[in-house]
C-alpha cells in the first residue's frame, strides 16, 4: 500500500473536541476500510492504554480466584455462554496494549487480578493475572529477581508472555524465553499444559499469540539471583552505538540506550547505560527513585519546546548520570508506568517499536531522521534494548538474529488530525524498516497495512491454521485477529 498523509473521515467534519473520557466523538477514522477509532455505542465499553480504542463489549468480569477448580469453573461457564451466543472472549490484565488487542468486540472481556506467586528453587509459579511488582515483592526476600520482565512493573505476567514482550536484562530474547510452561484453558474446555516439550506447538503459538490460542491460568517462570549493580554511562555518536551495545551485553547483566531527540541533534547522539555487579549488601527492592519522579515535569514539558528537549538531554547525560547510584537488579525493574504519566486530556502517549539488526542500525537512524520530523508528532523519548534471536514464537519479531529494539514514545494530539498523521507516519516507518530487513511490534496502534503485517510476520498463516484447528469456532478473538489474521 502506498502511504499518503490522509485518512477517510466518517461523520460530520474533521474538527473534534475531546470528551470527558478522552475518547473521540461520533466520527471514526478508517484505514484500509477498518475503523481505527470506535465510537461509543454499546451499553458497556472498554478502552486500552491508547485511549483511542473505545470498544463496545457484551460484558466485563474480573476474576481473582487462585488457579484451581473455582477459577476454571467460572471460565468454562463464560466460554459456554459466549460460544452459544457466537460472541468472542478475551482475557487480559492491565490492558496496556494500544490497538484493541486486549478487547473482544461485543464479547466477553475477562480481567485476571490475582497476585499469587510461589517460588521454588530457581523458578516461580505465578497466577496469570499477577503483576510484575507482585512478583518482585515475592522474590526479593528470597534473594531472587525476575530473569526477564518488561518495563513497567504494573503489567501482567501472562500478558507479557502473550505479547512477546522483552526486557532490558541481557542477553535474552523475549520474556517467553524464560517461561518453562503455561497452563491454558482451551476453547473446548480442556485445561492443558504447554511447554517446549509438551504441546510445543501450542506453546509456540501462545508465546506472542495475544490470547488467541487459549486462556492462560498459571505459569512456571525462571528466576535469577538478585544483584547489586553499579551504573556507568557513555555518550557517543549514534552510529557508534551498535558496536558499543553489542560489546556491553557480553559483559554486564543489564544495559540500555537512549537517543538525543531535539531537532539539532536528532538521532545523532546516543547514550549507553550499563549496570555492573558490585559487592555489597543488597537493599530491599524499592520503587521509583526521587530522580525519576523529579524528572516528570521536564519530561512532560517537551512537546513543542526544543529548549526543554535540549535541557532534558543535557540533564540525562550530565547531572542525572553522575547522580545515579548503585541499585539492586529488582529495584531497577520495579518502575510503575505512572511515574511519567501523561495528565493532559488533549493528548495521549503512543508507543512504537522497531527491531533492526545491529549492522543496519545506521540505516534505521537515517530512516528516523527522514520521516519523523516531517510529521506533526512530538517524540518524547527513545529507549534502546538488546533482544536475542527468538525461534520459538510463531509471531516472532526477531526470528533471524539479535536485534536492537528501538522503543519510541510519542505524545499524540487527541484529534482526528493527530490520528491521521500518526497513521501516515507509522506506515512510512514500517515500510522503510522492513526495507532494511527489520520488523515492527504488534501491541501498538493498528496502522500497519495487512500487507505489512504479512511481510513482518512470515509464520502468520501457520499461526492462523493452528488457531483454527484448536479453536474452530473462533471463540478467542480481538482486534489483532479481526484486522490482520482472520483473512489468512
Amino acid at each position: 500500500m502506498a502511504f499518503t498523509r490522509r485518512a477517510v473521515l466518517v461523520g460530520a467534519g474533521a474538527a473534534l473536541g475531546v470528551a470527558g473520557a478522552r475518547a473521540f466523538g461520533p466520527q471514526a477514522l478508517v484505514l484500509d476500510g477498518v475503523p481505527l477509532i470506535v465510537p461509543q455505542g454499546g451499553a458497556a465499553v472498554l478502552n486500552d492504554a491508547s485511549l483511542l480504542s473505545e470498544t463496545p463489549i457484551f460484558r466485563h468480569i474480573v476474576l481473582r480466584d487462585d488457579p484451581g477448580e473455582v477459577l476454571l469453573a467460572a471460565l468454562r461457564a463464560e466460554l459456554r455462554e459466549a460460544a452459544a451466543a457466537g460472541r468472542p472472549v478475551n482475557l487480559a490484565a492491565a490492558r496496556h496494549s494500544m490497538g484493541g488487542q486486549s478487547i473482544p468486540r461485543e464479547g466477553h472481556a475477562i480481567t485476571f487480578d490475582n497476585g499469587l506467586v510461589e517460588a521454588s528453587g530457581d523458578t516461580y509459579r505465578v497466577h496469570a493475572g499477577a503483576r510484575w511488582y507482585q512478583v518482585i515483592a515475592a522474590l526479593d526476600p528470597l534473594g531472587l529477581s525476575p530473569k526477564v520482565m518488561q518495563t513497567n512493573a504494573d503489567f501482567g505476567v501472562a500478558a507479557t508472555f502473550s505479547v512477546g514482550a522483552h526486557g532490558w536484562p541481557t542477553a535474552f530474547g523475549p520474556m517467553g524465553s524464560t517461561v518453562r510452561s503455561v497452563k491454558m484453558l482451551m476453547a473446548d474446555g480442556s485445561h492443558i499444559t504447554a511447554s517446549r516439550t509438551e504441546n510445543a506447538d501450542l506453546f509456540a503459538a501462545a508465546m506472542g499469540g495475544y490470547g488467541l490460542i487459549g486462556l492462560i491460568t498459571e505459569m512456571e517462570v525462571e528466576a535469577a539471583a538478585n544483584q547489586l549493580l553499579e551504573p556507568g554511562f557513555e555518550v557517543m555518536a549514534a552510529e557508534d552505538f551498535p558496536a558499543a551495545f553489542a560489546a556491553a551485553v557480553k559483559r554486564v547483566p543489564m544495559a540500555y540506550g537512549r537517543m538525543n531527540i531535539d531537532r539539532a541533534g536528532f538521532f545523532r547522539e546516543a547514550m549507553l547505560g550499563t549496570w555492573t555487579p558490585v559487592a555489597g549488601e543488597i537493599p530491599p527492592a524499592s520503587g521509583s527513585g526521587w530522580m525519576a519522579k523529579a524528572s516528570r515535569a521536564i519530561f512532560r514539558a517537551q512537546p513543542g519546546n526544543e529548549w526543554v528537549k535540549r535541557r532534558r538531554w543535557g540533564i540525562e547525560t550530565g547531572i542525572g548520570a553522575r547522580m545515579a547510584g548503585a541499585a539492586s537488579r529488582s529495584s531497577l525493574m520495579n518502575e510503575p508506568v505512572v511515574t511519567l504519566d501523561d495528565r493532559d486530556p488533549s493528548r495521549t502517549d503512543i508507543l512504537h517499536e522497531y527491531f533492526v539488526a545491529p549492522e543496519r542500525f545506521g540505516d534505521f537512524l537515517a530512516i528516523c531522521r527522514a520521516i519523523i520530523p516531517a510529521s506533526y508528532q512530538e517524540l518524547l523519548n527513545v529507549t534502546l534494548r538488546w533482544v536475542e534471536r527468538d525461534e520459538t514464537a510463531l509471531l516472532s519479531y526477531a526470528p533471524q538474529g539479535p536485534r536492537i529494539a528501538s522503543v519510541l514514545l510519542f505524545s499524540q494530539e487527541m484529534s482526528l488530525r493527530g490520528e491521521a498523521d500518526m497513521a501516515w507516519m507509522t506506515g512510512r516507518l514500517i515500510e522503510a524498516v522492513q526495507g532494511i530487513g527489520g520488523s515492527y511490534y504488534l501491541p501498538y496502534r493498528p496502522h500497519a497495512s495487512p500487507a505489512q503485517f504479512r511481510a513482518g510476520y512470515a509464520r502468520a498463516e501457520e499461526f492462523a491454521a493452528l488457531k483454527r484447528r484448536v479453536d474452530p469456532g473462533l471463540l478467542f478473538r480481538n482486534a489483532l485477529w479481526d484486522r490482520y489474521i482472520a483473512s489468512l
